[in-house]
């Protein structure tokens, strides 16, 4: 380690402990973002710290759990992780993440997926594991093609790295075959079975990625995620090398088996979830596979899981059920409200979107939720909040859903005094919406797992 590093290190370890001790204020980012001014390739000095390697966790929804689920089941099984739990999945959160002692087993961090390519090419990590590919973002991400262009280039400056797709997604597909060609070694996983659900209203995909016919799919899952093939046959969905079968989604939470491409099953069972958390599952066992994770470890960690960071949190104010989601973009919304449908006592949702920078100030996506779907709801209650509440209400009342302005979650609640305390609120935010609703419920109510 030279002088800058050192420097470097010593400088975001200081940060870290004065934003920790002195001023009891979250130490995720800042840290790494000191370490990086002294010293821009932090990340690859402090990489050689991890005896086994880095796994990075990217995709445009569910980064979060699936990171946090897969770094608690590497520890099960015995070996020290670094992890940016927290969910700053920029360079400087993984720079931050990876300041801690002077070495772990491994490294398992979520990253954006523009940012892969600065965190990349300097760890080098083992395996990447990119979950799906949705819209999102669009004044900050652009078009989907143009952050498939920023992974592929990523994967070529880390040339070791595995690529683990999701073979269900034709975008997350169309990254793969790219990489392939480059010399990417690649395995995919995805769900080998119809599981019988209605198509979404608006697919994120249509076309094929090599010659921009319409595709055909055997089933799908969810948006565009299914058994998909090109009618030309230049495209479709590959062998897949891990397999999610007997897949069981709903309001209990979701149980599949894994077949492991060596041979091999496991099964898997969490009292969470939703079709994409099956995905995420799915995911996480199959890196905690290639970590050397045995199936008996990894399912243990997942009994000891808790949903947090606001995904499917569940707390109780007032006797009265509350659940918190993050929903950020069109389909993360419609899983949502496919989770929510799966209970099916009446209840009350509260919608919540910004336009902060780290939302996207462009919020035309909500046109593209499937709201109708809520018409189907019986006795259904909603609310309309955050800077863009307004423009909630317009699109509900396209819908033929009232949907009053309220302030606060704790507005809300108070105006279901009168209301069944069995009737459950589902708390619906993105992104910068979700950590004031999220610290308003851990201040009124109890969290219960």
């Amino acid at each position: 380690m030279g002088v800058r590093n050192s420097c470097a290190v010593g400088l975001g370890r200081l940060t870290s402990w004065g934003l920790r001790r002195v001023l009891h204020r979250n130490a995720s980012q800042m840290p790494g973002r000191v370490a990086l001014a002294v010293d821009p390739n932090a990340i690859a000095h402090l990489a050689p710290k991890l005896s086994e390697g880095a796994i990075v966790v990217c995709g445009t929804n569910g980064k979060t759990t699936t990171n946090n689920v897969l770094a608690n089941a590497i520890e099960r099984s015995g070996r020290t992780v670094l992890c940016n739990r927290a969910g700053a999945n920029m360079a400087a959160g993984v720079a931050a993440a990876l300041l801690p002692g002077s070495g772990a087993d491994w490294a398992v961090m979520e990253a954006d997926e523009l940012s892969t390519i600065h965190i990349l090419p300097q760890l080098q990590p083992r395996y990447l594991v990119l979950l799906n590919l949705f819209r999102d973002q669009l004044d900050r991400a652009g078009e989907i093609d143009h952050v498939q262009d920023t992974i592929v280039a990523a994967l070529a400056a880390s040339p070791a790295t595995t690529l683990v797709v999701c073979g269900d997604d034709p975008l997350s597909v169309g990254v793969a075959l790219r990489a392939k060609k480059a010399g990417t070694k690649v395995l995919a996983f995805g769900i080998g079975e119809d599981l019988h659900l209605p198509p979404d209203r608006v697919p994120e995909a249509r076309f094929c990625q090599v010659c921009g016919a319409e595709l055909a799919y055997d089933y799908r899952a969810y948006a565009q995620l299914g058994a998909f093939r090109c009618p030309n046959g230049d495209f479709e969905r590959p062998k897949l090398d891990f397999v999610a079968t007997g897949v069981r989604v709903d309001a209990h939470g979701v149980a599949f088996g894994v077949a492991f491409p060596e041979g091999g099953t496991a099964h898997v069972s969490a009292s969470f979830g939703g079709v994409y958390m099956v995905y995420n599952l799915l995911a996480a066992a199959a890196a905690a596979h290639l970590a050397g994770v045995d199936a008996a470890s990894f399912q243990a960690a997942l009994d000891g899981y808790h949903p947090e960071n606001g995904r499917l949190q569940h707390f109780t104010v007032g006797g009265r059920e509350v659940v918190l989601n993050l929903a950020k973009n069109p389909t993360g919304f419609n899983q949502n409200i496919s989770l929510l449908q799966t209970d099916t006592r009446p209840k009350a949702v509260f919608f919540v979107i910004n336009d902060d920078f780290n939302d996207g100030k462009d919020i035309s996506w909500i046109w593209d939720v499937d709201f109708e779907r809520l018409l189907s709801e019986k006795d259904l209650l909603a609310f309309a909040g955050g800077h863009r509440a307004n423009d909630v209400q317009v699109r509900m009342k396209y819908v033929g859903i009232k949907a009053p302005v309220a302030s606060t979650v704790g507005e809300v609640l108070g105006r279901l005094g009168s209301v069944p305390l069995d009737r459950p609120l589902y708390v619906l935010c993105n992104y910068s919406a979700l950590w004031p609703a999220k610290a308003e419920l851990e201040g009124m109510g109890e969290r219960h797992d």
